[in-house]
């Protein structure tokens, strides 16, 4: 098996469309959390739906707080509601109802674990920097070969007490030195790719997040160290 690590969406269907154009035809698909939260909610939603049994999900933090009632992590309210008025209360429940993890057995790789932040919830913050005694206690359970996450929206590969977690990057709101769409092929190695594609948000309400690779990562650490 091979495994494509799509990851935090974002919405953005331009950039999903150019990401699927590239994966290739014989892997399986992990979309690995954050996928309607951003200008084409449904329309990105229904595009990986239609996909079939192919298609393996996990539950961002931004999916689960399109449910009603949910505490917000770093979601705006008033677009939260915006992406809730173009979903149906039933593509809202198919969100919240997705697994947290999920484990697949990977060509050249082993058992892999899927998750969105960490093996223990979907808030959780580190990114390359990340000093390894911050990080050890999230994954100290984890008996896997390697663990895939996100939610940081900067890819990177990375060895934790001899535990490998490689973040994919983000399709729709990369934090990167290029604005592309990137995503993960694993399967036998971790291969990071990236796409070009062409922006187009709609009538989405607000600014779509931008930042450099090292605006991001210090923003995350000085986040991750006040919490």
């Amino acid at each position: 098996m091979r495994v494509a690590a799509l990851y935090d969406v974002h919405g953005n269907l331009s950039a999903l469309e150019a990401v699927l154009a590239e994966v290739p035809d014989d892997a399986e698909i992990v979309v690995g959390g954050d996928v309607a939260y951003g200008p084409f909610p449904s329309e990105t939603l229904e595009l990986l739906r239609a996909l079939g049994d192919r298609v393996h999900w996990l539950r961002g933090n931004a999916d689960r707080e399109l449910t009603p009632g949910e505490a917000a992590g770093a979601s705006d309210p008033g677009s939260l509601d915006w992406v809730r008025g173009r979903l149906s209360a039933k593509q809202i429940a198919f969100l919240h109802e997705l697994p947290l993890t999920l484990t697949l057995d990977v060509d050249g790789l082993g058992r892999v674990l899927f998750c969105h932040a960490t093996p223990q919830n979907d808030l959780d913050i580190f990114t390359e920097r990340t000093p390894e005694e911050r990080v050890r206690p999230s994954f100290a359970e984890v008996t896997d070969d390697l663990v895939v996450v996100g939610h940081t929206h900067m890819q990177f590969d990375r060895t934790v007490a001899g535990l490998r977690i490689v973040n994919a990057g983000s399709i729709g709101m990369a934090y990167e030195e290029t604005p592309d769409a990137y995503w993960t092929l694993l399967g036998p190695e971790v291969e990071h790719r990236h796409a070009a594609f062409e922006p187009n948000l709609g009538h989405y309400p607000d600014e779509w997040p931008s930042a450099s690779r090292d605006e991001a990562a210090t923003y995350f650490e000085t986040l991750a160290v006040g919490s």
